[in-house]
């Protein structure tokens, strides 16, 4: 191996460190039988006990989760049909309209909603505003994965539905969404993660009410990092790594299974 290979694994080493090491302290202390997660004291499960006891715990993770799968299933729908118009259509400001949620920053798209709510629309902040912000968001990443899939396609297949004479519902029903559904799925696992795990978009939508969970874990850590917030953040760790990774295997089968038709024919 080369000089140059051997720092270029060092640097990677080190950022993989870096991005990684933190996340497995934070796993590990969850463990740790002490509250003062000073040093490690020896191994327990009470902290993930203590939060099946934990009532407003509870109550955040059920919120979240309640928002997590209405912006996901509200965003799925949308993003898809975004996704459509822009790779059919292919009209020149529409990509725009779409995609600016996702390169906007948090922070001004979540001050953007909020005043948006308050001053035009005159509500009271709460769940509602909540699915409504984290669809918005949510959206552009569902038509990202969908619009890829579709130009990965090859659109001769349409024009023979068409040419058989099926209609254009019929050619997306019968065709179209068969064939782009793995992408469909990818983006909803993606948007369910972003969405329970959005912190700063949350925090100007949210108002005075339930508790949601990232918002939760925030107040918890302002007075210490104990092991219960290390606990519930391993879970939610978890939860979103199994969406991740559920996500990149319907992909990864996906383009398999584009790569084997091609081949075929």
């Amino acid at each position: 191996m080369s000089r140059a290979n051997i720092w270029l694994w060092l640097v990677a080493a080190s950022i993989y460190a870096f991005l990684y090491v933190p996340l497995a302290i934070v796993v590990m202390y969850s463990f740790n039988d002490s509250r003062l997660n000073a040093e490690w004291v020896g191994f327990t499960l009470h902290w993930y006990k203590a939060l099946l006891n934990n009532q407003e715990m509870l109550t955040a993770a059920r919120n979240s989760l309640v928002i997590a799968l209405c912006a996901s299933l509200s965003s799925t729908i949308l993003g898809t049909m975004a996704g459509l118009a822009i790779h059919r259509y292919r009209w020149k400001f529409l990509p725009v309209l779409v995609f600016t949620p996702v390169a906007m920053p948090e922070i001004l798209l979540g001050v953007s909603l909020l005043l948006f709510f308050l001053q035009v629309l005159n509500v009271t902040l709460g769940m509602v505003s909540i699915i409504i912000a984290h669809t918005t968001f949510c959206i552009g990443f569902v038509a990202i994965i969908v619009r890829a899939r579709l130009q990965a396609m090859d659109d001769s297949i349409f024009e023979a539905a068409r040419d058989l004479g099926a209609s254009p519902w019929q050619t997306f029903r019968l065709v179209t969404l068969p064939l782009i559904v793995p992408a469909v799925v990818a983006g909803a696992l993606m948007s369910f993660t972003l969405s329970i795990d959005d912190f700063i978009i949350t925090f100007f939508t949210k108002g005075v009410g339930e508790p949601i969970l990232p918002i939760q874990i925030y107040t918890m850590i302002k007075v210490a990092v104990t092991p219960e917030v290390n606990a519930i953040s391993t879970l939610l760790m978890l939860l979103t790594l199994t969406m991740i990774i559920i996500a990149a295997r319907l992909e990864a089968r996906a383009s398999s299974n584009r790569n084997n038709s091609r081949q075929a024919r």
